[in-house]
């Protein structure tokens, strides 16, 4: 493939990049999940892929945004009350946190959709393009972004990211005392207790009481009546697909024997909702070549690009081939790449993966929850075009090595 060509003309790519972003912001409304903002958003770059010679088709699918953080009423709600139930009777402390913390488990740390159901229904977009090759298929590559928003994080923006994270440290201590509280009176007076006992076992649900004020401005952690623009969170992971096939367009070039595609999914903010889709409804087909998915996820400090071999909380390895190959890109060209993992959160490449596809995913951010992350901060004027410009080139990079290692074979 000619690299050279693509890599000399990275800077026009990024000025490209960041001007469809700023379209974007600015003119199609919040792209909250499952909203005509987002809807808009994928027409929109469904349109320009086909412009770059691919095929592209829009795909439909259910979604239910409120259910992914709506874990938070339900167990905070669950947490203030047993903490008052801990006075009186232990047993019900303890179901009350019980149920409280299936929500955090089934929505937040695996990304489930067992409670979907229990909330409103919405259509959200996934976009498939591919640009096919000239000869025999032996590689594909698949390069993904979501496009969708995600509703401000209140405390992220107002008091910044430590305090963010102290709060949610607050809100497990809390939870994890009135639990041991429950279980010492249990254990103490033999049974669930009667009354209000006199000495500690008075005291201790006092204390966790001292909690209940933490549990309750919990709920707002999250101010659904704003959506952020999502300049960095995601729209950069779009673009580093459709620029690339811009780029190819342009230059003339067509591989000899790998298609190139880019996948956009929708409603990743809801809990990798269109990534999950995309994979259902995928399933069983690209196996007749070797096909990676390259998920890209807040491209923006250039000091903080990184693959990440595990993603969900840590909990699901992505494709180690794959990873490497990205590293050993990056290395090709001189662009610094580090490793690391989504220890807080996923983002799609966690989708594919359990959806049975090899996905390989990068991000640009420090994983310490940065001022603009999730907040009004991450606006167009925000974006970095250094950090945009080495993932391109990256991306460009990785391409070659892809398709090198296949369609050679």
């Amino acid at each position: 493939m000619e690299t050279k060509k693509l890599l000399e003309q990275r800077k026009a790519s990024t000025r490209f990049m960041m001007d469809e972003i700023k379209h974007i912001c600015t003119t199609m409304g919040k792209r909250d999940p499952g909203s005509e903002g987002e809807k808009l958003a994928c027409e929109y770059m469904a349109e320009q892929m086909r412009g770059y010679g691919a095929e592209a088709n829009i795909e439909p699918f259910k979604v239910y945004p409120a259910s992914f953080m709506g874990w938070i009423y339900i167990s905070m709600t669950c947490f203030i009350f047993a903490a008052v139930a801990a006075f009186f009777t232990s047993l019900v402390s303890i179901v009350l946190l019980v149920v409280g913390f299936i929500p955090i488990f089934l929505q937040f740390i695996f990304y489930t959709t067992a409670l979907d159901p229990l909330y409103k229904e919405k259509t959200s977009h996934n976009v498939t393009a591919i640009k096919k090759c000239k000869g025999e298929v032996k590689a594909r590559v698949f390069f993904n972004g979501h496009p969708d928003a995600v509703w401000e994080w209140s405390t992220n923006y107002h008091c910044g990211g430590r305090v963010f994270i102290g709060q949610v440290m607050v809100d497990v201590i809390g939870t994890l005392y009135i639990f041991a509280t429950a279980i010492y009176k249990w254990v103490v007076l033999g049974g669930v207790g009667a009354g209000l006992p006199n000495g500690i076992t008075l005291i201790l649900p006092c204390v966790g009481l001292i909690f209940v004020p933490v549990f309750f401005i919990t709920y707002f952690l999250s101010d659904t009546k704003t959506i952020v623009d999502g300049a960095n969170d995601n729209l950069t992971g779009c673009y580093m697909g459709i620029a690339l096939l811009k780029a190819l367009k342009e230059n003339n070039i067509e591989l000899e024997h790998t298609e190139v595609g880019v996948i956009i999914s929708g409603s990743e903010e809801a809990g990798l909702r269109g990534g999950k889709a995309w994979a259902k409804q995928h399933k069983g087909e690209y196996e007749d070549v070797p096909t990676i998915i390259v998920s890209y996820d807040t491209i923006h400090d250039p000091a903080c690009l990184q693959i990440n071999t595990r993603d969900l909380n840590g909990l699901v390895p992505a494709d180690k081939e794959g990873s490497e190959l990205f590293l050993q890109a990056c290395k090709d060209i001189d662009v610094p790449c580090g490793v690391g993992t989504v220890p807080f959160g996923a983002t799609d490449c966690a989708a594919f993966t359990q959806g049975g596809f090899r996905s390989v995913g990068v991000t640009g951010l420090a994983h310490t929850l940065e001022r603009y992350y999730h907040t009004r901060l991450d606006s167009f004027d925000n974006l970095d075009e250094q950090g945009l410009e080495n993932c391109y080139a990256a991306t460009v990079a990785f391409l070659n090595a892809w398709d090198h290692k296949y369609s050679e074979e």
